[in-house]
């Protein structure tokens, strides 16, 4: 038995470890079909949420050496979100799974080694996907340069101008 218990935390630390953030939610109240519909919604973002003992999750946590403080979010019924690189998308995906039971919270996280409260981890739900953020960041980075190349345009269309405006007149 003891052997079961310390592979359990170590799939899990491999999990962990694999993941540049941990979720933890609870799920108290959530039905069966709801619960594979959270999981399934959380597959398709690349995220995997795991059920398992809180003390299990505490040792790996322990092993892996994030905050002391996550132990306060591991009581009751919890389950952990763990992922590919997207975290914002995770905790979408569980807000909106709590906008639709009314039944799933989170409590609290872990991202790159930093503790998140459930309030941060909310914000980073309301952030736009991805892919949008990048959007607009090559929009800002490119704002300069194409103002720079209209302002080295400027004084040959200026120039043009005024020969048309003569060659218009003679």
């Amino acid at each position: 038995m003891k052997e079961l218990k310390q592979s359990i935390i170590d799939d899990l630390v491999a999990k962990i470890n694999a993941s540049p953030f941990l979720i933890v939610a609870d799920y108290g109240g959530l039905t069966v079909a709801g619960f594979e519909g959270l999981r399934k919604k959380l597959a398709e973002g690349g995220t995997e949420v795991h059920v398992t003992k809180n003390s299990f999750v505490k040792r790996a946590a322990a092993a892996v050496d994030y905050p002391e403080d996550i132990a306060t979010a591991l009581t009751g019924q919890t389950c952990v979100i763990t992922g590919g690189s997207d975290v914002c998308a995770a905790a979408k995906a569980l807000k909106e799974a709590n906008k639709a039971t009314g039944k799933l919270v989170m409590k609290g996280g872990v991202l790159d080694s930093k503790l998140l409260s459930a309030d941060e981890l909310d914000a980073l739900a309301s952030l736009p996907p991805m892919p949008s953020l990048q959007a607009q960041l090559l929009g800002l980075l490119q704002q300069p340069a194409s103002t720079l190349v209209r302002l080295l345009n400027e004084p040959a269309a200026s120039l043009a101008r005024v020969l048309q405006a003569k060659a218009d007149q003679g």
